[in-house]
């Protein structure tokens, strides 16, 4: 006890990790979908680095993370402290440790602040030397700061070409899930969605390994701002989704996925396979496009800026550079889009979202998701863009329990939405999902009760909705874009569509 009293805090510092040891150190990092892992993967390739996403996540890296760090963290943080400690356990058990330290190091996001992203390095490094490898390097790139350029020679750059480039894969990425999402529960052949999805990614990672290697930085804004090289890959990505057959009149609840970042992103044993599993109790899911949180951090950002406005120097300058900059953002998304025929969601107005939280939360309050929670649950819900809201948050998490506080607000002024908060812990994954379970049932019902609504609006039976449809063939391919005619599901709109009516 006298000994760690008598130590000060300090903060966490690796090894340096010089630009003459590139080619012998190979740069860890996981955390986000399998999509956005491998386009990554290319795109640090690209830049000159030895790289290799994480294996997959699983519950026992869960247990090793916990058992390593703290019992008490968040579930996001044991995952991730487990699955790099267990990767790192089996090479040095392979390899030895010191050997270990030398070939590999690891790159993340972090940030300050409330939440996990405040202590990650906490954790990291408390389970790195519980396994003997405390010379093992780390990196953190900050995720408010878009230029982190080192000295020349640091041996991991994450200046603003790699970022923008990043940019621009992360976009792809969440365009290629959202039109995967809304194809899968409607494929006649099983299996051909993720093929296609398989091979439209790999379209977008060779784009990432030919793009050029090192650039100033006003020439790397004006390069991304003006190539077309990740649109033409887009159209290419487009054509392997082409001959997937569709029935788009199976009645299916739509689940809209909110929540914490990582556990709302994952689609693995993270978040109990929560998307599979829905997708397998018959709904069409909507996921988390990453996009979204980027825009809300430039949401933010302007408004921390404003608050500054005729007290700091260049406050109304930098704000209206950031504007200019999400409204680029937000072009290049709609780009990305419209090469995948416009089926992927456009993202939300942010100040809309601002607007729908105001009542119930304070938006300068940044922690965890923010206002962001709130603002897309009652967004979904009274833009009739879901039937029910399925909200992943960790067990624990101090910001995201503020924000499922205010949604006892949020459901007070809105009695009838269906929403299922799932604090997730990792394991006893019966009771999560029986939870969601039984709001999914309602969500069921609703979906079919619309349905049927659907076709007394447009005046036909099921069967003769089935037989228009054949008429009318183009309903059932890949890039039709199901109009909005003011109900939620697919099948009921594509009804409303045939009979030309609307609810």
């Amino acid at each position: 006890m006298s000994r760690i009293l008598e130590e000060s805090y300090r903060a966490y510092e690796p090894r340096p990790f010089t630009a003459d040891q590139r080619k012998d150190v190979t740069l860890l990092f996981g955390g986000v979908t399998w999509r956005a892992e491998k386009l990554l993967e290319g795109l640090f390739k690209s830049a000159g680095y030895n790289a290799q996403r994480l294996p997959d996540v699983t519950v026992e890296d869960l247990y090793l993370g916990r058992e390593l760090a703290d019992v008490g963290q968040c579930c996001p943080t044991a995952f991730t402290t487990g699955n790099l400690s267990s990767f790192l356990r089996n090479e040095a058990e392979a390899i030895g440790a010191d050997e270990v330290a030398e070939k590999y190091v690891y790159v993340t996001a972090g940030a300050c602040g409330a939440c996990r992203f405040g202590q990650y390095h906490q954790s990291y490094e408390l389970a790195l030397k519980n396994l003997g490898l405390e010379a093992f390097r780390m990196f953190l790139v900050q995720q408010h700061e878009i230029d982190q350029s080192k000295g020349k020679d640091a041996g991991l750059q994450t200046d603003i070409h790699l970022l923008l480039s990043t940019a621009l894969g992360m976009m792809a990425a969440d365009a290629i899930q959202d039109l995967e999402y809304q194809l899968r529960p409607y494929e006649l052949e099983q299996g051909a969605t993720n093929r296609a999805a398989q091979k439209a990614v790999s379209e977008i990672y060779d784009v990432m390994l030919s793009r050029p290697k090192h650039m100033p930085k006003w020439g790397s804004v004006l390069w991304h701002a003006t190539t077309r090289r990740f649109l033409k890959a887009m159209r290419r990505a487009r054509g392997h989704f082409e001959d997937i057959q569709l029935d788009r009149l199976r009645v299916k609840p739509m689940v809209k996925i909110t929540g914490e970042f990582y556990l709302a992103t994952a689609e693995g044993v993270q978040n109990y396979n929560m998307h599979n599993w829905l997708e397998g109790e018959g709904a069409e899911v909507q996921p988390a496009p990453m996009v979204v949180w980027f825009d809300y951090l430039m949401r933010y950002g302007g408004q921390k800026l404003k608050l500054g406005f005729g007290i700091k120097e260049k406050a109304r300058q930098n704000y209206v550079l950031l504007k200019l900059g999400q409204r680029f953002f937000r072009f290049k998304y709609d780009q990305m889009r419209r090469m995948l025929g416009g089926v992927p969601r456009p993202m939300p107005d942010q100040d809309k979202l601002r607007k729908l939280a105001a009542p119930f939360f304070d938006n300068m309050i940044n922690g965890g998701e923010g206002d962001l929670l709130i603002a897309k649950a009652i967004w979904a819900h009274t833009q009739r863009k879901a039937h029910m809201i399925c909200e992943l948050s960790p067990y624990g998490c101090l910001p995201n329990t503020m924000s499922i506080g205010a949604m006892a607000a949020v459901q007070g002024r809105y009695p009838d939405m269906l929403y299922a908060p799932i604090e997730v812990k990792g394991d006893s994954d019966v009771h999560a999902l029986s939870r969601c379970q039984m709001v999914l049932a309602d969500a069921k019902i609703r979906a079919q009760e619309e349905f049927e609504s659907a076709l007394a609006a447009a005046g036909l039976t099921a069967d003769e909705a089935r037989k228009r449809a054949k008429e009318h063939p183009k309903v059932n391919t890949p890039f039709w874009k199901v109009p909005h005619r003011g109900a939620v599901g697919t099948a009921s709109n594509v009804v409303l569509e045939l009979g030309n009516a609307t609810l």
